[in-house]
C-alpha cells in the first residue's frame, strides 16, 4: 500500500512563492509517473503538472506554465511543486497523485491560499 503525504501549503500574497512537497512510502515511487492536481469547492479536480518516472518528461496546465515547476527526487521518494508568481486563482487544495499500474494513489491534500 502506498501512502502519499503533502506538505508546504499555506497563505501567501499575490506574486509570492511556495514549494509543495509530497513524500511517498514504499518502494514503488521511482517506477511511476507523479502529478500535482488541485481542486476548489464546486469544481472538478484538475491536473496542474505531471512528471515521468525518471523525471525527464514534464507537462503543465496552460494556466501555470512558466510559473510552476515540478521535480522529483527518486532517492528520497519525494515530488515537489515550486510555485512562483502566485495568483489568487491558484487558491485551491493541492493533491499529489501516483499513477500506478493497477490504480492511482492520492494524498490527503494541502491548502494553498493566495490573498492579500
Amino acid at each position: 500500500q502506498v501512502q502519499l503525504v503533502e506538505s508546504g501549503g499555506g497563505l501567501v500574497q499575490p506574486g509570492g512563492s511556495l514549494k509543495l512537497s509530497c513524500a511517498a512510502s514504499g518502494r514503488l515511487f521511482s517506477l511511476y509517473p507523479m502529478g500535482w492536481y488541485r481542486q476548489t469547492p464546486g469544481k472538478k479536480r484538475e491536473a496542474v503538472a505531471v512528471i515521468g518516472s525518471g523525471g525527464e518528461r514534464t507537462n503543465y496546465a496552460e494556466s501555470v506554465k512558466g510559473r510552476f515547476t515540478i521535480a522529483r527526487d527518486n532517492a528520497s521518494n519525494t515530488v515537489f511543486l515550486q510555485m512562483n508568481n502566485l495568483k489568487p486563482e491558484d487558491t485551491a487544495v493541492y493533491y499529489c497523485k501516483m499513477q500506478g499500474s493497477v490504480g492511482d494513489y492520492w494524498g490527503q491534500g494541502t491548502q494553498v491560499t493566495v490573498s492579500s
